[in-house]
């Protein structure tokens, strides 16, 4: 077995953004690798992580795509528009059939427009909707009752019509291509950085938005393992052990900063409060700024007031 030594890359930050957005900042990363674990993050994120969506439906009294159905203000090809915007999560890897039954009177009202969304169709335990405000389409009768059935399927990518079509579950269904991936957009911006003296480094800032079925972080993760996955299989009987990071070797001058926490004869309430934020050594700890120790938990203004004495004593 061959051992190599390369230093190891981390995850430095992470933002959320929104509800359903987070950036992930990693560093440092040797010259050119800011992009290299970027596109490839991007194009896995993108194609690779598992989502539900219909591949197939029914609506009671049409045969076809391109059947009218008097009582509904959309045609068949506008419904299916709508049913690929409805993002499912689904605990079980086999077909799940649901259904809609919903008289035009009794749909959704909102801004005076009365309409069917996606939080009309029953559910069983095992599956949810991430949007039921999406809309499927409007009853113009009050007295027309729509009866929908539906196939969800978990997937990865993207399943067309003709491939959802040969592999239905109910040949009277109508079939509709599929976009499984709950990730909707990723970005990446690639930034030089510095550790040390050595400034020939980088730092990659990934931006992730789902369709909250999936958390970013869930996401991001799961890419991660993907890539792992893969490349673990070409290496052979080849491993990467951590390196040091360039720029930060350990000199005589500079090792007692790898001092651990309990060393520094600061109080129980402050170790204990730094040991629980998992900041293990001096070195980590004078790593953060002031407003990054104001935001430690159970870290008060007596402990940030000790720990700025004891640094300045120590540096």
């Amino acid at each position: 077995m061959t051992t190599k030594a390369i230093h190891e890359a981390k995850l430095a930050e992470v933002k959320e953004l929104g509800e359903n957005s987070t950036e992930f900042v990693i560093k440092p990363l040797y010259y050119g690798y800011g992009n290299t674990l970027g596109n490839s993050l991007r194009r896995v994120l993108l194609s690779s992580i598992k989502g539900a969506a219909i591949t197939a439906f029914s609506i009671e009294g049409s045969t076809h795509e391109f059947t009218a159905i008097p009582g509904i203000r959309e045609d068949i090809v506008d419904i299916m528009l709508n049913l690929k915007n409805i993002r499912f999560k689904v605990h079980d890897d086999k077909p799940v059939e649901l259904s809609l039954e919903i008289k035009g009177s009794n749909q959704t009202a909102k801004d005076g427009d009365p309409r069917v969304v996606a939080g009309d169709i029953k559910l069983p335990a095992d599956v949810e909707i991430g949007n039921p405000n999406q809309i499927i389409c409007h009853i113009d009768d009050p007295k027309f009752v729509l009866k929908m059935r539906f196939v969800v399927e978990n997937g990865v990518g993207y399943l067309s019509m003709s491939q959802s079509a040969s592999e239905k579950v109910h040949s009277d269904m109508i079939s509709i291509d599929a976009v499984f991936s709950p990730v909707l957009r990723v970005r990446y911006k690639v930034e030089n950085t510095r550790v040390g003296q050595d400034t020939n480094l980088q730092q990659l800032s990934l931006t992730v938005d789902t369709d909250g079925t999936i958390t970013p972080k869930e996401a991001f993760e799961e890419a991660a393992a993907i890539l792992v996955n893969q490349y673990s299989a070409l290496a052979g009987s080849t491993t990467v052990e951590p390196g040091v990071v360039p720029g930060s070797e350990t000199t005589e001058e500079d090792a007692s900063y790898n001092t651990p926490i309990e060393d520094l004869d600061l109080s129980a309430r402050t170790t204990n409060a730094l040991l629980n934020n998992n900041i293990q050594t001096l070195r980590e700890l004078i790593a953060l700024s002031e407003q990054d120790m104001k935001e430690l938990r159970g870290f008060g203004s007596k402990a940030l007031d000790e720990v700025k004495e004891k640094i300045t004593e120590l540096i």
